[in-house]
């Protein structure tokens, strides 16, 4: 998504501290006020707008429960913290397993650029699916802002060919915004069964001050993440309505949260891969 002229909306040439670059135009407050301003008429799209998408994945991943599928999620670069964020986590499905790519799934790797040079190199994607432990049934949640990269737009055409369903998060506008880097020339959400868009304009920053030459705080994260919570809380209750225990792990630092959990582990052992056997 284009950023507005400089100035537009503005009263004269006058600077506006952290002026949204997209949704409803700021009212005034500081850069932190006018960042949450724009996190949450972001969330509030994404609420709106896809929830019919949301409730769509929320029943792909219970019907994947209930056939004994497993689960999985892969991002990368930051993105892979909206996918981390659904595994081994208080409140969250225990069957959910972090799909990992060497060198880029955080900024640990060094140097931090080489992450973002492995997002470009084509067939590392089908040689990950092929030496893991994603089979037929299963299913692939793959978080990609731009979804233009080899390695996103690869992993959904590999992981659907093996027959995993998939469900893609990313950014819409990109598609239509900036050229794909795979060599089929198509993007993640083209290969997708499911596709969440989270809305964020082309360059992941919000806000802009005449005196700063970039725009900034970047609200993906936000985004993201709270468009997969809501997923897996739809997949909770609907495996509910169906008369299944969702299989939720709680906090370890509540009474009980480590018997309640050993449980479900040891019931699920089977299908969960960030444990040793």
């Amino acid at each position: 998504m284009s950023e507005r002229p400089r100035g537009e909306e503005a009263r004269g040439e006058e600077a506006k501290a952290g002026e949204p670059r997209g949704g409803e135009p700021g009212h005034g407050g500081t850069p932190a006020e006018r960042f949450f301003d724009a996190a949450i008429g972001l969330l509030r799209r994404a609420r709106d707008e896809e929830a019919q998408p949301i409730a769509a994945a929320g029943r792909l991943i219970a019907d994947t429960v209930v056939s004994g599928g497993r689960l999985f999620a892969f991002g990368a670069g930051h993105s892979s913290l909206a996918a981390q964020d659904l595994v081994y986590r208080a409140g969250g499905l225990a069957l959910m397993n972090l799909l990992t790519v060497p060198g880029v799934v955080g900024v640990d790797v060094m140097p931090a650029t080489l992450g973002s040079a492995l997002e470009r190199v084509d067939g590392l994607a089908s040689a990950v699916i092929e030496a893991g432990p994603l089979r037929s049934g299963d299913l692939l949640v793959i978080i990609s802002l731009s979804g233009r990269n080899a390695l996103p737009v690869e992993m959904a055409m590999t992981a659907r060919a093996l027959g995993v369903k998939v469900i893609g998060v990313t950014s819409v506008a990109y598609a239509s915004e900036t050229k794909s880097r795979h060599s089929s020339g198509t993007y993640l959400r083209d290969h997708c069964d499911l596709v969440l868009d989270s809305k964020i304009a082309v360059g992941d920053a919000e806000l802009t001050l005449d005196t700063i030459p970039a725009p900034f705080a970047p609200a993906s994260t936000v985004v993201t993440t709270a468009l997969l919570q809501a997923v897996m809380a739809t997949a909770a209750a609907t495996l509910a309505e169906r008369g299944v225990e969702p299989p939720l792990l709680r906090s370890g630092n509540v009474d009980g949260g480590h018997e309640w959990n050993g449980r479900i582990l040891r019931e699920y052992r089977d299908r969960i891969f960030y444990q040793q056997s």
